[in-house]
């Protein structure tokens, strides 16, 4: 009988070939795309679970208010770890991870820039699942100070085949070589940290300190197995008060009582292992690595469902409007005694079929995308079946469903024909005039999902625009970033002085301070004037004086640090926020800002002027308060160029640098590359809606325009008869489109409102947005309505063309 089933389905699938196109088409593509992006959603909640402990490892954060400045850090102080452990039983271990700068590392003759190494305690290996390939025990090999657990990538640098274990390593400006202890296999890509060395962190000496005020560590906890974190969160507070009260006090002469009643705060949380890529709340640049969002995951998945739901639309809804072709079949086999059950598995068959033939064809498709989707995701995605033993069984599941779905309404509708009504060609599958039928609800369902994702992407490429010519404060153009000079020593500002010869060169300066890309952005505790009871955090920059003329930076008041001035080394620059942070506003020149540490010693600095704001942190954060200070900050020399040869006046600062002979290699970036990558996420994820709106309104369209061909067929006589009394081509056309248009304007009306609610709460990530105008709904539904009037004047303007002798002789 199955036997039978899948003969008259193939016949069915080579006689009807623009139906079969069409489905398989659709299908293919729907699946495709679920696929896809069931592959880059399983990744993402992956993130950190191939740890054992991953349940039960939390990460400690700090949070707090302080002038009305929210304060979200991944890092904490430095007895975090140790204190919780002794004080609370139910924290079985505690860990801490300190990342480092880049760093020149040799063995004999092979050195290399190093930028991922980390300070941990001897136990992190026993939190972190990341077994030793090479090495003694995993409890000990971080001991001892100076010890190093290397990644096998590493070791193959160094060390080639040579077992690297009790090697040495030699860091610049280390005294002690580090001795290989260990080597483990590279970290998954699906963590939310990757360092490629582990040094001891007894080889560290800030790690003993015991400041409550100073946060530089990452730290994780160990609960028991089914122990909820929010039970020792809720004892957190004590920490606070008992620790960090007593050195607050003592910095700032303000207790933490008075300190809260000013509507300040500080405290520690906690912060479950797995949420940590995607539910993150922390500050951008405190993190690790930037995370990925949950809303992300969200979106695309229900991208992924309605792709697969409006591919199964196509199928039910032409199934449902060729009716009209299989109604006799269906009266003559139920004449003939075929039960209501077969001839529902007769149609089901031929459902699974052709499912069966769109996914062979959409995992082709999959394939040929995954290097396109990794490119575009910066992931490693798979489809391989060796290593995923229940894909192919999956892949199977999913098809056999999607089958059965898209099959189940066209196979009890098909079936549920009455012979005799049937043989008398009594039946229609045209909607009744009293309201929209099933079918065109699925229609407007269909241009639904395609208007908001229409919308959707024209929102992200308009605030895509917007970040990328806003006002940021400073001029990001032709600025050269020199990296790594302090590895030049005095040589920093003759290297800076050398350039300013160039007459290419408009202008140079040296420090590590930037407001965008990598930097050194520092934070220190003020408070205005001599009042220790407004104590506020500022974003400090060391700078030195040609740092605003080269970043095209402005003064709204005061003056720039000067030579001619002795006293500027205890001056200091604010920004507007900080002025107005105080209550200063312009008139914040002659006020003073004293700055305490924890040993409670107090150091004043004058304002000598204020600074025009600038975007120094992502448009996602408001602009927060920032001083500048004269200092000496070494590691990068910023040139400000006057040319657009930029790769000549690059090639001239290469061989300046080549000419001082350091080991260190030549780093350069350029500031408007660096400002993109920072909005690089917001990138992909406008790219990523883009395609896949692009494909939502083909899938749609496909099923348009199989309805369009169906609705010409089943009205040819119609057609003929209105031609013969005179109808023109345009009024053909339109009768046969207006249908049809009507279905489009009505998903537009629906789908407005849900499109600007959506794109509104995405927005709310950005302080600085565009505001969503009238003018992107307009272009969208004309964008829409345009590709399916195109969609549907293709096959009326065909019908309307036909010769109607042909076309009453047809009948």
């Amino acid at each position: 009988m199955f036997r039978n089933y899948l003969k008259i389905a193939w016949r069915n699938l080579i006689r009807d070939k623009i139906f079969s196109v069409i489905n398989i088409t659709g299908l293919a593509i729907g699946m495709a795309t679920c696929l896809l992006i069931s592959l880059f959603v399983l990744d993402e909640l992956s993130y950190d679970r191939f740890n054992e402990k991953a349940d039960r490892i939390v990460r400690v954060v700090f949070k707090g208010t302080m002038n009305g400045e929210k304060m979200r850090e991944a890092t904490v102080m430095p007895p975090v770890a140790q204190t919780l452990h002794t004080d609370y039983p139910e924290v079985l271990e505690a860990t801490r991870l300190r990342r480092w700068g880049a760093v020149r590392v040799t063995h004999q003759k092979n050195t290399f820039q190093e930028e991922r190494l980390a300070y941990v305690d001897s136990n992190f290996f026993q939190v972190f699942t990341l077994p030793l390939r090479q090495g003694e025990n995993a409890k000990t090999v971080l001991i001892k100070p100076n010890t190093v657990v290397i990644t096998s990538v590493v070791a193959q640098k160094y060390f080639g085949a040579d077992n690297p274990v009790g090697k040495l390593l030699t860091v610049k400006d280390v005294p002690t070589p580090y001795t290989v202890t260990g080597v483990i296999d590279p970290i998954p890509a699906n963590a939310h940290l990757h360092f490629e060395l582990f040094a001891s962190m007894a080889s560290l000496p800030e790690a003993k300190e015991t400041s409550w005020l100073q946060s530089n560590f990452f730290t994780y906890l160990v609960l028991p197995d089914g122990y909820d974190y929010k039970r020792l969160e809720a004892k957190l507070p004590q920490v606070a008060e008992k620790y960090m009260a007593p050195q607050l006090e003592k910095m700032s002469g303000v207790s933490l009582a008075e300190f809260r009643k000013k509507g300040n705060n500080i405290g520690l949380f906690l912060q479950p292992l797995t949420s940590i890529h995607l539910h993150s709340d922390l500050k951008p640049e405190s993190e690790l690595e930037p995370g990925g969002d949950i809303r992300y995951v969200y979106i695309f998945g229900a991208i992924a469902l309605f792709m697969l739901v409006l591919a199964c639309i196509n199928f039910m809804n032409l199934s449902t409007a060729s009716a009209t072709k299989r109604a006799k079949e269906v009266g003559i086999r139920k004449v003939m005694g075929s039960e209501k059950s077969r001839l529902v598995s007769q149609f089901l068959t031929e459902s699974i079929l052709l499912t069966a033939v769109s996914l062979g064809l959409a995992i082709g498709l999959v394939w040929l995308t995954l290097p396109f989707l990794n490119d575009l995701s910066g992931k490693t995605l798979t489809l391989d079946f060796l290593q995923t033993p229940w894909l192919l069984p999956g892949l199977l599941g999913f098809g056999l469903v999607v089958g059965l779905l898209a099959g189940s309404y066209p196979a009890f509708f098909l079936s549920s024909f009455k012979p005799i009504s049937v043989l008398k060609g009594a039946i229609t599958t045209r909607p009744g005039r009293g309201g929209i039928g099933l079918r065109s609800g699925l229609v407007v369902f269909q241009f639904f999902i395609s208007f908001l994702l229409l919308v959707g992407t024209t929102v992200v490429y308009r605030q895509l625009q917007y970040i990328q010519h806003a006002r940021l404060g400073y001029d990001k153009e032709r600025v050269l970033v020199v990296q790594g000079t302090g590895a030049l020593g005095k040589n920093e500002d003759v290297f800076r002085r050398q350039l300013l010869r160039d007459s290419r060169v408009a202008n140079a300066s040296v420090s590590s301070h930037l407001p965008t890309g990598p930097t050194n952005n520092g934070l220190f505790s003020v408070f205005p004037d001599g009042q220790n009871d407004r104590l506020g955090r500022f974003v400090l920059y060391g700078v030195d004086y040609d740092y605003l003329p080269t970043m095209g930076m402005k003064l709204v008041a005061g003056r720039n640090f000067s030579p001619t001035f002795g006293t500027d080394s205890s001056a200091v620059l604010i920004n507007e926020t900080a002025a107005q942070t105080y209550g200063w506003g312009k008139n914040a020149v002659g006020h003073t800002l004293s700055s305490p540490n924890p040993q409670g010693e107090v150091t004043t600095l004058r304002v000598i002027g204020v600074v025009q704001d600038f975007h120094f942190r992502s448009l996602h954060e408001r602009i927060a308060p920032l001083a500048m200070t004269l200092r000496y900050n070494a590691g990068s020399v910023i040139v400000k160029a006057k040319t657009s040869d930029m790769a000549g006046l690059l090639a001239s600062v290469k061989n300046q640098w080549a000419a001082f002979k350091t080991e260190e290699p030549f780093r350069y970036s350029f500031l408007e590359e660096s400002y993109q990558a920072s909005y690089e996420a917001e990138q992909k994820t406008g790219q990523i809606l883009g395609l896949f709106a692009g494909l939502t309104i083909f899938v749609a369209c496909l099923g348009l325009f199989g309805l369009a061909t169906f609705t010409a067929q089943q009205r040819t006589k119609e057609i003929g008869v209105r031609k013969v009394l005179g109808a023109s081509v345009g009024s053909i056309v339109t009768l046969l489109s207006k249908d049809f248009l009507k279905l489009v304007l009505i998903a537009i009306v629906i789908a407005s409102p849900l499109a600007w609610w959506a794109m509104n709460r995405w927005l709310q990530d950005f302080a600085y947005k565009i505001n969503i105008e009238w003018r992107v709904f307009v272009l969208s539904g004309l964008l829409a309505i345009g590709i399916a009037l195109l969609t549907v004047s293709f096959q009326s303007v065909k019908a309307a063309l036909m010769n109607p002798v042909k076309s009453l002789r047809s009948e």
